[in-house]
């Protein structure tokens, strides 16, 4: 008898209809597996033996065959581990074949019959959803992600005996609560008003963040350069219910959601420097997302920038642009999104204190030249705000007048964002970050006076394309951020003083 039922197989963030399909024939007693199945897969066949045994279940001596289709995708995980033994249970004629039909299972199986949560629930469940499944049993660690689709009925089991329980009788089971997070679930415990002094940078950090740009933070150790980074969650914009999915996903392919639903904040990644190239951006034998696509819709805060590994650094140039990143290998080719903002921080020099008067700099010309050889021109380049994070006085220390906190900035950006938002409606991009090309034009018009002013800061700091159009982005931002239609010459001169640092002191 063969038995036919659905599951999925993940390909990046996506996940793709698999057929598994189980038939038991007379013969030599045999367990066959075809389909391109990876060694997860394959092993199956001793976990889920020995859990339909001690569920109480004896299999029929007989030549079993399990296929995966379509053959030609690799399938790779423990995920169908309980399809597969609802599959042999129903070839075999000890539960009603009819009563598996329509149902979408995910999960590992222990020896015991337990299951086991396994990555990627997410996206199986919207496979699910699109498939027209009746309802979708996994896991109860991975009940919490799954019930996020709409209009999927899911069922949280602990136990293959829980699991047949369910499907034989569905209306006495209980589908498992969608968990939407509420505006409370977006409270942080650290805000800006904790940072004394920096005015200049918390301005840049306030256009960076309105506008979706990269950003560069330069001063000596002890400066609050780390700090500031940290706080910058506190004044994004909360995710709305199409990228907090859009995360969620990425986190849940990742195996990292650990029990929890929709995701209530923005990614905030903070790698250390000894990172690996394929750990920052993703890739492997089994592309995995990386660093990059986990801080998807945040924040990538790299702190001791010059630190990390050059060629770690160089391949982060094409998802900085793209805002995707693409992992080819012989078999096939995967996308992870990575649209992120870039926050990264660094020293003057080896030793810190070039820029700081209270202390003698250390390091030779040379060593300053090679720590600055770290970071490549076309690197740099992509990053939209360069901003200096000087020492901070004593006075400042001690001063008791509050300084720009993270509620009065988050409703400036908001206020920008909701411009962006409405300007940008009916275009490919979302922030001004992403302007380019007619869009570009259209929205960063300049009149006579801010087009000489502008043609003079090019050529005095002989400023490259792209340095060009990064000034006319943060431009528009400084513009939005002030309620104004059109660019004006105080807007080109914040950027411009955003954009480039003194070079005699500085990169």
């Amino acid at each position: 008898m063969i038995t036919r039922l659905i599951c999925g197989a993940l390909h990046g963030i996506s996940a793709f209809r698999v057929d598994l399909e189980v038939d038991l024939a007379r013969g030599l007693p045999s367990f066959i597996m075809v389909g391109l199945a990876e060694g997860a897969v394959r092993e199956a066949r001793e976990r889920v033996t020995s859990a339909l045994r001690g569920a109480g279940f004896t299999l029929p001596a007989a030549r079993i065959t399990v296929n995966l289709a379509p053959a030609d995708r690799r399938k790779a995980g423990s995920a169908y581990d309980l399809p597969l033994a609802l599959g042999l249970l129903a070839a075999a004629g000890l539960v009603p074949a009819d009563k598996l039909e329509g149902w979408f299972l995910a999960g590992e199986l222990s020896l015991t019959g337990a299951l086991k949560p396994v990555p990627g629930v997410l996206p199986l469940a919207v496979l699910a959803q699109n498939e027209g499944a009746r309802g979708m049993i996994v896991p109860a660690d991975n009940a919490a992600e799954a019930a996020v689709v709409r209009d999927l009925p899911v069922f949280a089991a602990a136990t293959l005996a829980e699991t047949l329980t369910i499907m034989l009788d569905p209306e006495k089971a209980h589908p498992v609560a969608p968990n939407i997070p509420t505006p409370e679930d977006s409270v942080y415990p650290l805000d800006f008003l904790d940072v004394k002094g920096q005015e200049h940078a918390k301005r840049a950090i306030e256009i960076a963040t309105a506008g979706a740009h990269n950003l560069l933070l330069i001063g000596p150790p002890g400066s609050g350069k780390t700090m500031l980074a940290e706080r910058i969650p506190t004044i994004l914009p909360p995710l709305c219910f199409d990228e907090a999915l859009e995360v969620t996903r990425i986190y849940s392919v990742a195996g990292m959601l650990e029990g929890h639903g929709l995701m209530a904040h923005r990614p905030f990644r903070s790698p250390h420097h000894t990172i690996s190239q394929i750990a920052l951006v993703g890739g492997g034998s089994h592309p995995r997302p990386g660093e990059v696509s986990l801080a998807h819709r945040g924040v990538l805060f790299l702190d001791e920038l010059p630190e990390y590994q050059k060629t770690a650094l160089e391949v982060l140039r094409q998802p900085l642009e793209n805002g995707e990143v693409t992992v080819s290998r012989a078999t096939q080719s995967v996308t992870f999104p990575a649209d992120c903002m870039l926050v990264a921080a660094m020293n003057p020099c080896p030793c810190g204190f070039q820029t700081d008067p209270r202390h003698n700099c250390t390091c030779s010309p040379q060593q300053i030249d090679r720590y600055r050889a770290k970071l490549s021109g076309p690197l740099l380049d992509r990053i939209d705000l360069h901003v200096e994070v000087p020492a901070v006085p004593f006075d400042d220390l001690r001063a008791r007048r509050p300084g720009s906190g993270s509620a009065a900035m988050r409703e400036r950006i908001a206020v920008a964002r909701a411009v962006q938002a409405q300007r940008y409606a009916d275009a490919a991009c979302r922030t001004n970050a992403d302007l380019s090309g007619n869009l570009l034009e259209e929205h960063c018009r300049l009149g006579q006076a801010e087009h000489n002013f502008l043609r003079e800061a090019v050529h005095a700091l002989a400023l490259s394309a792209r340095a060009y159009t990064r000034i006319l982005r943060i431009s528009r931002t400084i513009a939005d951020l002030a309620q104004a239609r059109d660019l004006d010459v105080a807007h080109l001169a914040e950027a411009v003083n955003c954009r480039v640092l003194d070079r005699e002191r500085l990169l």
